[in-house]
């Protein structure tokens, strides 16, 4: 078996399925259609590389981390506990979130390699800081520290 993260993913999901625990091999499922839905995107079919396999478990851990805010908002905390249990399971397969603290050094770092020195300059600070941060962050918490930086 080959060592990506796909081959990894359709690994666990048989283990899941052997064990008969249904939320992980659901939660597997449902990864491995967003990785499939992404591979025949577009004119001509392909294989993903990890990079755009994490892509796609941050945007599937995006959705459940938000469906989780809106159930939990409606006073359904059943349903944002089903959510939580796959988003927990997606974070298995991410790789570590930044801290605040290493977040605002890479975005300081951002700022001083483009020169930056005000908010028309967001564009340059964060595709700097997004090439650096690779997942390890949201995008939305790195274009707050980026206005941060940015307005101080």
């Amino acid at each position: 078996m080959s060592d990506t993260l796909k081959a990894r993913l359709q690994h666990d999901l048989h283990d899941a399925m052997r064990a008969h625990d249904k939320v992980r091999a659901g939660t597997l499922r449902m990864a491995l259609t967003g990785v499939t839905t992404a591979e025949v995107a577009g004119d001509q079919a392909r294989e993903l590389t990890d990079d755009e396999v994490l892509k796609v478990l941050a945007k599937e851990a995006k959705k459940r981390k938000e469906a989780a805010a809106a159930y939990t908002a409606a006073g359904r905390a059943e349903l944002a506990a089903a959510e939580q249990a796959e988003l927990a399971i997606l974070q298995t397969y991410l790789p570590a979130q930044l801290t605040d603290a290493e977040l605002a050094d890479i975005v300081a770092r951002a700022v001083a390699a483009t020169g930056a020195t005000g908010m028309p300059h967001l564009g340059k600070v964060m595709k700097l800081a997004q090439a650096e941060v690779a997942g390890r962050a949201d995008g939305g918490r790195v274009a707050a520290a980026a206005r941060a930086a940015l307005t101080t």
